[in-house]
């Protein structure tokens, strides 16, 4: 039995490598630059989070409006790229329609669609004030 030291201890010395660390990030931009050349709707995301910092700089929105909009743009973002892993998964487990797998699809694009929604809200109310 491994107790929860010796488990400590062994995780420590896993993760502390420098390589391990360097590894992981170029995994994770893997990973992100996957899906971005993959999926449409996290391109399109991308685009538009683009797009609206382009806007933010040209018509210099204050810092507490940069920081809500950064904090949407990447949860959108982060969001989309969880909605694609959430898809890769269950198609690779499922190759039939299976009410759980289009269940478990539906709901991890629901979310994205709520936050995607709730941020153009929040976003109309932070810029309209600086085009009017």
């Amino acid at each position: 039995m491994v107790y929860a030291s010796q488990y400590h201890k062994w995780y420590t010395k896993l993760m502390g490598g420098k390589q391990f660390r360097i590894l992981s990030f170029k995994y994770a931009f893997e990973g992100i630059w996957s899906a971005l050349k993959k999926e449409p709707n996290l391109k399109f995301h991308f685009i538009v989070g683009v797009f609206v910092i382009l806007l933010a700089s040209i018509l210099r929105i204050s810092r507490e409006d940069w920081a809500i909009t950064l904090l949407l743009i990447s949860f959108v973002l982060v969001l989309e790229l969880t909605n694609t892993a959430i898809e890769a998964v269950v198609d690779e487990f499922t190759n039939k329609e299976h009410p759980g797998a289009k269940l478990a699809k539906d709901i991890s694009a629901g979310a994205v669609l709520i936050v995607a929604i709730t941020s153009v809200i929040i976003g109309l109310i932070i810029f309209l004030p600086y085009l009017f």
